[in-house]
């Protein structure tokens, strides 16, 4: 039995140890809490310094060739030969389908021999004028054979004119007969063949062709954006370059981004009534080939700018039954440092090295200290303890990408 106590005593000492301890710590507690509780938080905070952001717009376009045309038959006839390869790339004037040319051959020879014809009797007609005229001032002939005389020599020189342009007009179609290419560029598929009857003027769709040398980039933005920054435009928020010339870059389907930049060389005069959007167009130098007609693309406008523009992190800012907000540093009772709730309109997103960044239409000034983290140990009016970071309040060069 003694033995047994000893051993209930040897496991109950540790505790006897630990109990002292647990005291001193929980009077040390109290102590702390009846002065004045737990320390304030933890926060980093950035500084606004507004400054003129740089603004890129992103959109989806499609490339499409600076010119697209179908090549059609001009005269009737069967298609003696294709002269191209398909999908090829060829010059301007490079002969593209020869239609038989035999019947248009024997109707320039027509022409050419009614114009002998005419010239003849022109010529004919011209030296009874000559004769008549000198015998009319003598009063030798009638006055009407020098009319006569006088008017058969203007017909026949109206025939002569007439069947020059007869001639041209041969000659033109006899040209016809060899289809060119109205364009350098690429052609597409051809619709007709050898042996096939082309009729002008009616199914007579050979192929097509496409100028991918410069090549367009059709986008479009919507009607709100488009009105947003002809207010912006006009308040001065946003500013442009004075030739209005803007830059634009495209991402491609891979996620590369085409190194040469292009230029908006068309805006549409009214906004479409079906989509509510309002085209664009860019034109890029496209002599290596690396776009073709009809791809997907990102296309990025750069080259506005938002003067004394205000970003801060996104972290920074939150969002709340009354819409977005952030806390700033402010200052309570006693000079004491507190957190204070301040709601904030925010426009588009900005990408930085420092990260991503909103720029903030309304709700902070210069000078304001933007809390960046430890929110859930806030609370508007507590206090808190200011790390400052090692950042600026608002990215040197930046790109804004449309909230819309």
């Amino acid at each position: 039995m003694p033995s047994n106590k000893k051993k209930f005593f040897r496991g109950f000492a540790p505790l006897l140890v630990l109990v002292p301890v647990l005291l001193v710590a929980a009077c040390q507690s109290n102590a702390q809490e009846a002065a004045g509780g737990y320390p304030p938080p933890p926060v980093e905070v950035l500084t606004v310094q507004p400054q003129a952001i740089p603004v890129t717009r992103e959109y989806v376009g499609q490339t499409m060739g600076s010119r697209e045309v179908e090549i059609h038959a001009r005269v009737t006839g069967i298609i003696e030969a294709r002269l191209y390869e398909e999908g090829a790339v060829v010059a301007a004037g490079q002969p593209l389908f020869r239609i038989d040319p035999l019947p248009f051959e024997v109707r320039v020879a027509s022409a050419e021999a009614q114009l002998a014809q005419a010239r003849a009797q022109f010529s004919r007609a011209d030296r009874e004028r000559k004769r008549l005229e000198p015998l009319a001032e003598a009063n030798a002939v009638s006055r009407k054979e020098i009319d006569d005389a006088r008017s058969d020599a203007e017909l026949a020189a109206a025939a002569v004119k007439l069947a020059e342009a007869a001639l041209r007009d041969a000659r033109i179609q006899l040209d016809y007969t060899v289809v060119k290419a109205p364009l350098a560029g690429i052609t597409g598929i051809a619709h007709k063949f050898e042996g096939a009857l082309v009729t002008a003027g009616a199914d007579s769709l050979l192929t097509t062709m496409v100028q991918t040398d410069p090549m367009d980039v059709h986008f479009s933005i919507s009607e709100n954006e488009w009105l947003s920054a002809q207010r912006e435009s006009a308040n001065g928020t946003l500013t442009v370059p004075e030739d209005g010339a803007l830059e634009v870059r495209i991402q491609l389907a891979d996620g590369s981004t085409l190194e040469r930049v292009g230029r908006i060389n068309f805006s549409a005069a009214r906004i479409d009534t079906t989509t509510g959007t309002y085209s664009l167009r860019a034109r890029f130098d496209n002599a290596d080939g690396a776009l073709k007609a009809g791809q997907f693309v990102r296309v990025e406008v750069a080259g506005a700018h938002r003067p004394n523009a205000v970003a801060v992190p996104q972290k920074a800012v939150l969002e709340g039954p009354q819409g977005k907000f952030v806390f700033v540093v402010g200052e309570g009772e006693n000079g004491a440092t507190i957190a204070e709730f301040r709601p904030v309109e925010v426009g588009e997103w900005v990408h930085d090295e420092a990260g991503e960044m909103w720029v903030v239409r309304s709700g902070l000034a210069a000078g304001d200290q933007v809390i960046l983290d430890n929110f859930v140990k806030i609370q508007p009016g507590a206090p808190v303890a200011v790390i400052e970071p090692d950042v600026t309040g608002t990215p040197a060069v930046a790109v804004a990408t449309s909230a819309l």
